[in-house]
Protein backbone atom coordinates (compact mmCIF):
# COMPACT_ATOMS: atom_id res chain seq x y z
CA UNK A 1 0.00 0.00 0.00
CA UNK A 2 3.04 2.34 1.31
CA UNK A 3 4.66 1.68 -2.05
CA UNK A 4 1.89 2.27 -4.20
CA UNK A 5 1.61 5.60 -2.32
CA UNK A 6 4.98 6.23 -3.25
CA UNK A 7 4.69 5.51 -6.69
CA UNK A 8 1.61 7.50 -7.40
CA UNK A 9 3.43 10.62 -6.09
CA UNK A 10 6.38 10.06 -7.70
CA UNK A 11 4.83 9.80 -10.57
CA UNK A 12 2.44 13.23 -10.21
CA UNK A 13 5.71 14.63 -9.25
CA UNK A 14 7.33 13.42 -12.49
CA UNK A 15 4.11 15.11 -14.35
CA UNK A 16 4.40 18.05 -12.69
CA UNK A 17 7.99 18.61 -13.37
CA UNK A 18 7.60 17.32 -16.89
CA UNK A 19 4.37 20.12 -17.82
CA UNK A 20 6.58 22.71 -16.14
CA UNK A 21 9.78 22.05 -18.24
CA UNK A 22 7.20 21.31 -21.34
CA UNK A 23 5.53 25.20 -20.94
CA UNK A 24 8.82 26.97 -20.61
CA UNK A 25 10.61 25.52 -23.71
CA UNK A 26 7.18 25.95 -25.59
CA UNK A 27 6.69 26.12 -28.67
CA UNK A 28 9.31 23.77 -30.08
CA UNK A 29 7.14 23.56 -33.17
CA UNK A 30 4.75 25.38 -35.41
CA UNK A 31 1.03 26.30 -33.72
CA UNK A 32 -2.02 25.57 -35.60
CA UNK A 33 -4.56 28.68 -35.58
CA UNK A 34 -8.14 26.72 -36.23
CA UNK A 35 -10.35 29.18 -38.08
CA UNK A 36 -13.70 28.25 -37.91
CA UNK A 37 -15.37 29.62 -41.12
CA UNK A 38 -13.75 29.48 -44.66
CA UNK A 39 -11.32 32.41 -46.41
CA UNK A 40 -13.09 35.77 -46.94
CA UNK A 41 -14.80 36.09 -43.66
CA UNK A 42 -14.46 38.25 -40.64
CA UNK A 43 -12.72 36.28 -38.63
CA UNK A 44 -10.41 34.52 -41.14
CA UNK A 45 -9.54 38.17 -41.75
CA UNK A 46 -8.96 38.62 -37.58
CA UNK A 47 -6.51 35.58 -37.75
CA UNK A 48 -4.93 36.70 -40.88
CA UNK A 49 -4.34 39.65 -39.15
CA UNK A 50 -2.34 38.55 -36.23
CA UNK A 51 -0.65 35.41 -37.44
CA UNK A 52 2.30 37.17 -38.41
CA UNK A 53 2.55 39.16 -35.32
CA UNK A 54 1.82 36.35 -33.07
CA UNK A 55 4.10 34.37 -34.73
CA UNK A 56 7.00 36.96 -34.03
CA UNK A 57 5.95 36.71 -30.20
CA UNK A 58 5.77 33.41 -29.80
CA UNK A 59 8.96 32.12 -31.69
CA UNK A 60 7.50 29.87 -33.85
CA UNK A 61 5.33 29.27 -37.27
CA UNK A 62 1.26 30.52 -36.72
CA UNK A 63 -0.36 28.10 -39.41
CA UNK A 64 -3.59 29.41 -40.19
CA UNK A 65 -6.08 26.31 -41.03
CA UNK A 66 -10.13 26.90 -42.21
CA UNK A 67 -12.19 24.39 -40.71
CA UNK A 68 -15.91 25.31 -41.73
CA UNK A 69 -19.21 23.97 -41.28
CA UNK A 70 -22.12 24.05 -38.70
CA UNK A 71 -21.78 27.73 -37.79
CA UNK A 72 -18.17 26.98 -36.70
CA UNK A 73 -19.17 23.98 -34.26
CA UNK A 74 -17.21 21.51 -36.68
CA UNK A 75 -13.87 23.72 -36.13
CA UNK A 76 -14.70 24.02 -31.79
CA UNK A 77 -15.45 20.09 -31.71
CA UNK A 78 -11.82 19.54 -33.79
CA UNK A 79 -10.08 22.17 -31.31
CA UNK A 80 -12.05 20.55 -28.03
CA UNK A 81 -10.22 17.50 -29.11
CA UNK A 82 -7.23 18.51 -29.93
CA UNK A 83 -3.55 17.65 -27.45
CA UNK A 84 -3.38 19.91 -24.86
CA UNK A 85 0.16 20.78 -25.70
CA UNK A 86 -0.77 24.59 -27.09
CA UNK A 87 0.12 22.96 -30.91
CA UNK A 88 -3.86 23.91 -31.68
CA UNK A 89 -5.52 26.92 -30.80
CA UNK A 90 -9.08 28.03 -31.34
CA UNK A 91 -10.16 31.39 -32.40
CA UNK A 92 -14.22 32.17 -32.27
CA UNK A 93 -16.61 34.28 -31.74
CA UNK A 94 -20.39 34.90 -30.83
CA UNK A 95 -21.13 31.45 -33.11
CA UNK A 96 -19.32 30.01 -30.04
CA UNK A 97 -21.61 30.92 -27.36
CA UNK A 98 -25.21 30.35 -29.79
CA UNK A 99 -24.06 27.19 -31.40
CA UNK A 100 -24.23 25.53 -27.64
CA UNK A 101 -27.99 26.04 -27.25
CA UNK A 102 -28.43 26.04 -31.25
CA UNK A 103 -26.94 22.41 -31.58
CA UNK A 104 -28.47 20.06 -29.08
CA UNK A 105 -26.01 16.90 -30.04
CA UNK A 106 -23.04 18.83 -29.95
CA UNK A 107 -19.43 16.80 -29.00
CA UNK A 108 -18.06 19.75 -26.70
CA UNK A 109 -19.57 21.87 -23.83
CA UNK A 110 -18.06 25.05 -22.11
CA UNK A 111 -15.93 23.06 -20.16
CA UNK A 112 -14.31 21.89 -23.20
CA UNK A 113 -12.33 25.23 -23.81
CA UNK A 114 -9.31 26.80 -21.57
CA UNK A 115 -9.72 30.97 -23.14
CA UNK A 116 -6.76 32.86 -23.53
CA UNK A 117 -7.65 36.13 -24.36
CA UNK A 118 -9.89 38.04 -26.08
CA UNK A 119 -9.09 40.16 -29.37
CA UNK A 120 -11.29 42.89 -30.53
CA UNK A 121 -14.75 43.93 -31.13
CA UNK A 122 -17.17 45.28 -33.83
CA UNK A 123 -20.39 47.37 -33.97
CA UNK A 124 -23.07 46.66 -35.80
CA UNK A 125 -25.36 49.04 -37.41
CA UNK A 126 -29.55 48.70 -37.18
CA UNK A 127 -29.85 49.86 -40.73
CA UNK A 128 -32.68 50.13 -43.38
CA UNK A 129 -33.88 50.69 -46.70
CA UNK A 130 -33.41 54.22 -47.84
CA UNK A 131 -37.28 55.12 -48.77
CA UNK A 132 -38.39 53.57 -45.45
CA UNK A 133 -40.60 56.28 -43.79
CA UNK A 134 -39.41 56.59 -40.63
CA UNK A 135 -37.06 59.19 -39.94
CA UNK A 136 -35.77 58.09 -36.12
CA UNK A 137 -36.01 54.92 -33.86
CA UNK A 138 -39.53 55.93 -32.34
CA UNK A 139 -40.82 56.23 -35.69
CA UNK A 140 -39.47 53.15 -36.57
CA UNK A 141 -40.77 51.12 -33.57
CA UNK A 142 -44.38 52.75 -34.38
CA UNK A 143 -43.93 51.73 -38.07
CA UNK A 144 -42.64 48.61 -37.85
CA UNK A 145 -45.73 47.87 -35.28
CA UNK A 146 -48.11 48.96 -37.52
CA UNK A 147 -47.07 46.75 -40.01
CA UNK A 148 -46.37 43.78 -38.07
CA UNK A 149 -45.03 40.37 -39.98
CA UNK A 150 -45.12 42.40 -43.12
CA UNK A 151 -41.70 44.20 -42.36
CA UNK A 152 -39.15 42.05 -43.68
CA UNK A 153 -35.40 41.81 -41.47
CA UNK A 154 -32.65 40.15 -43.45
CA UNK A 155 -29.70 38.54 -42.15
CA UNK A 156 -26.69 36.11 -43.29
CA UNK A 157 -27.97 32.88 -42.51
CA UNK A 158 -29.79 31.36 -39.46
CA UNK A 159 -27.59 31.54 -36.45
CA UNK A 160 -25.16 34.18 -37.71
CA UNK A 161 -24.47 37.22 -35.39
CA UNK A 162 -26.75 39.44 -37.62
CA UNK A 163 -29.59 37.20 -37.40
CA UNK A 164 -29.32 36.77 -33.35
CA UNK A 165 -28.72 40.50 -33.00
CA UNK A 166 -31.73 41.51 -35.34
CA UNK A 167 -33.77 38.83 -33.09
CA UNK A 168 -32.65 40.59 -29.97
CA UNK A 169 -33.48 43.46 -31.11
CA UNK A 170 -36.71 43.00 -32.18
CA UNK A 171 -37.82 41.20 -28.84
CA UNK A 172 -36.40 44.31 -27.02
CA UNK A 173 -38.37 46.72 -29.37
CA UNK A 174 -41.05 44.86 -28.94
CA UNK A 175 -41.78 44.43 -32.50
CA UNK A 176 -42.50 41.21 -34.59
CA UNK A 177 -40.63 41.55 -38.61
CA UNK A 178 -40.24 38.50 -40.55
CA UNK A 179 -36.59 37.43 -40.47
CA UNK A 180 -35.31 36.54 -44.14
CA UNK A 181 -32.44 34.53 -43.96
CA UNK A 182 -29.50 34.58 -47.02
CA UNK A 183 -26.42 32.34 -47.92
CA UNK A 184 -24.23 35.42 -46.36
CA UNK A 185 -24.25 39.02 -45.51
CA UNK A 186 -23.23 40.14 -48.92
CA UNK A 187 -26.37 38.90 -50.46
CA UNK A 188 -28.79 39.99 -47.54
CA UNK A 189 -27.50 43.60 -47.99
CA UNK A 190 -28.04 43.55 -51.89
CA UNK A 191 -31.51 43.31 -51.35
CA UNK A 192 -32.19 45.87 -48.36
CA UNK A 193 -30.26 48.17 -50.89
CA UNK A 194 -32.78 47.07 -53.95
CA UNK A 195 -35.74 47.70 -51.56
CA UNK A 196 -36.37 43.63 -51.19
CA UNK A 197 -36.04 43.35 -47.96
CA UNK A 198 -36.75 46.65 -44.73
CA UNK A 199 -33.78 46.08 -42.36
CA UNK A 200 -30.90 44.58 -41.64
CA UNK A 201 -28.48 43.98 -38.44
CA UNK A 202 -25.20 44.89 -40.62
CA UNK A 203 -21.26 45.46 -39.90
CA UNK A 204 -21.02 49.29 -39.04
CA UNK A 205 -17.98 48.49 -41.30
CA UNK A 206 -20.40 47.71 -44.24
CA UNK A 207 -23.00 50.05 -43.67
CA UNK A 208 -21.16 53.34 -42.86
CA UNK A 209 -20.49 54.27 -46.25
CA UNK A 210 -23.89 53.05 -47.46
CA UNK A 211 -25.46 55.17 -44.49
CA UNK A 212 -22.65 58.70 -45.59
CA UNK A 213 -23.74 58.44 -49.54
CA UNK A 214 -27.73 58.12 -48.44
CA UNK A 215 -28.00 54.27 -49.92
CA UNK A 216 -29.27 53.03 -46.16
CA UNK A 217 -30.84 54.68 -43.58
CA UNK A 218 -29.43 53.98 -40.10
CA UNK A 219 -31.44 54.03 -36.58
CA UNK A 220 -28.70 53.21 -34.40
CA UNK A 221 -25.63 50.94 -33.74
CA UNK A 222 -25.71 48.08 -31.80
CA UNK A 223 -22.50 48.15 -29.51
CA UNK A 224 -20.93 49.43 -26.41
CA UNK A 225 -19.69 52.92 -27.90
CA UNK A 226 -20.09 54.79 -31.19
CA UNK A 227 -18.78 53.73 -34.46
CA UNK A 228 -16.42 56.10 -35.12
CA UNK A 229 -17.42 56.08 -39.47
CA UNK A 230 -20.77 57.21 -37.87
CA UNK A 231 -19.91 59.67 -34.79
CA UNK A 232 -23.36 60.85 -34.76
CA UNK A 233 -25.13 57.60 -34.76
CA UNK A 234 -26.35 56.57 -31.04
CA UNK A 235 -25.91 53.51 -29.77
CA UNK A 236 -28.96 51.32 -28.99
CA UNK A 237 -28.13 51.62 -25.37
CA UNK A 238 -27.69 55.85 -25.18
CA UNK A 239 -31.49 55.76 -27.08
CA UNK A 240 -32.43 53.42 -24.01
CA UNK A 241 -32.24 49.66 -24.78
CA UNK A 242 -29.19 49.18 -22.72
CA UNK A 243 -29.64 45.33 -23.16
CA UNK A 244 -28.38 46.19 -26.53
CA UNK A 245 -25.36 47.35 -25.27
CA UNK A 246 -23.62 44.37 -26.93
CA UNK A 247 -20.35 43.78 -29.17
CA UNK A 248 -19.21 41.18 -31.89
CA UNK A 249 -15.72 39.97 -30.65
CA UNK A 250 -13.17 37.63 -30.84
CA UNK A 251 -11.29 35.44 -28.75
CA UNK A 252 -8.43 32.69 -28.30
CA UNK A 253 -8.75 29.50 -26.86
CA UNK A 254 -7.51 26.34 -26.08
CA UNK A 255 -8.36 22.47 -24.99
CA UNK A 256 -9.43 22.59 -21.33
CA UNK A 257 -6.39 20.81 -19.63
CA UNK A 258 -3.85 22.88 -21.35
CA UNK A 259 -1.67 23.63 -18.73
CA UNK A 260 -1.79 27.30 -17.33
CA UNK A 261 1.99 28.00 -17.87
CA UNK A 262 1.28 27.47 -21.82
CA UNK A 263 -2.09 29.65 -21.42
CA UNK A 264 -0.21 32.55 -20.32
CA UNK A 265 2.36 32.43 -22.39
CA UNK A 266 -0.08 32.32 -25.42
CA UNK A 267 -1.89 35.13 -23.63
CA UNK A 268 1.64 37.59 -23.38
CA UNK A 269 2.11 36.37 -26.86
CA UNK A 270 -1.50 37.51 -28.20
CA UNK A 271 -1.39 41.13 -25.83
CA UNK A 272 1.91 41.65 -27.82
CA UNK A 273 0.57 41.32 -31.03
CA UNK A 274 -2.20 43.59 -30.51
CA UNK A 275 0.31 45.87 -29.57
CA UNK A 276 2.28 45.42 -33.08
CA UNK A 277 1.63 49.16 -35.00
CA UNK A 278 0.55 47.42 -37.85
CA UNK A 279 -1.77 45.39 -35.86
CA UNK A 280 -3.15 48.32 -34.35
CA UNK A 281 -3.69 50.29 -37.74
CA UNK A 282 -5.15 47.39 -39.49
CA UNK A 283 -8.05 46.93 -36.79
CA UNK A 284 -8.56 50.31 -36.76
CA UNK A 285 -9.02 51.05 -40.25
CA UNK A 286 -11.13 48.17 -40.36
CA UNK A 287 -13.24 49.83 -37.90
CA UNK A 288 -12.75 47.06 -35.35
CA UNK A 289 -11.58 48.44 -31.53
CA UNK A 290 -9.51 46.10 -29.75
CA UNK A 291 -10.11 45.13 -25.87
CA UNK A 292 -8.27 47.28 -23.22
CA UNK A 293 -5.48 45.38 -21.41
CA UNK A 294 -7.23 44.79 -18.31
CA UNK A 295 -9.86 42.60 -19.92
CA UNK A 296 -7.32 40.50 -21.84
CA UNK A 297 -7.24 38.52 -19.47
CA UNK A 298 -8.48 34.48 -19.50
CA UNK A 299 -10.55 34.80 -16.87
CA UNK A 300 -12.09 38.24 -18.83
CA UNK A 301 -12.61 35.89 -21.37
CA UNK A 302 -14.04 33.00 -20.00
CA UNK A 303 -16.37 35.61 -17.94
CA UNK A 304 -17.26 36.59 -21.55
CA UNK A 305 -18.32 33.41 -22.73
CA UNK A 306 -20.37 32.88 -19.96
CA UNK A 307 -22.27 35.73 -20.61
CA UNK A 308 -22.90 34.69 -24.08
CA UNK A 309 -23.70 31.17 -23.67
CA UNK A 310 -26.78 32.54 -21.09
CA UNK A 311 -27.54 35.77 -23.28
CA UNK A 312 -27.83 34.15 -26.85
CA UNK A 313 -28.91 30.89 -25.81
CA UNK A 314 -32.05 32.61 -23.64
CA UNK A 315 -32.66 34.54 -27.17
CA UNK A 316 -32.14 31.26 -29.13
CA UNK A 317 -34.96 29.19 -27.03
CA UNK A 318 -37.32 32.15 -26.73
CA UNK A 319 -37.27 32.39 -30.02
CA UNK A 320 -37.74 28.73 -30.69
CA UNK A 321 -34.33 29.14 -33.34
CA UNK A 322 -33.05 26.03 -34.08
CA UNK A 323 -29.60 24.91 -36.42
CA UNK A 324 -30.68 21.28 -37.42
Amino acid sequence: MHFARALAAACLAASMLFGSASAQNYPVRPVTLICPFPPGGATDAISRIIQDALAKSLGQAVVVENVGGAGGSIAAARAARAEKGGYTILIHQVALAASLTMYPNLSYTEKDFAPIGLINTAASVFAARPNLPANDLRELVAWMKEHGHSVKMGHAGVGSYGHLAGVLVSQELGVAPTQIPYRGAGPATVDLLAGQVDLESLSAVSAGPLVKTGKLKAYAAIGRKRFAGLPDLPTMGELGYKKLDLDFWHMLLAPAGTPRPIIDKVNLALRAAVADERVKRTFAEGGMDLFPSDEMTPEAAGALLTREIKLWGDVIKQNGITGG
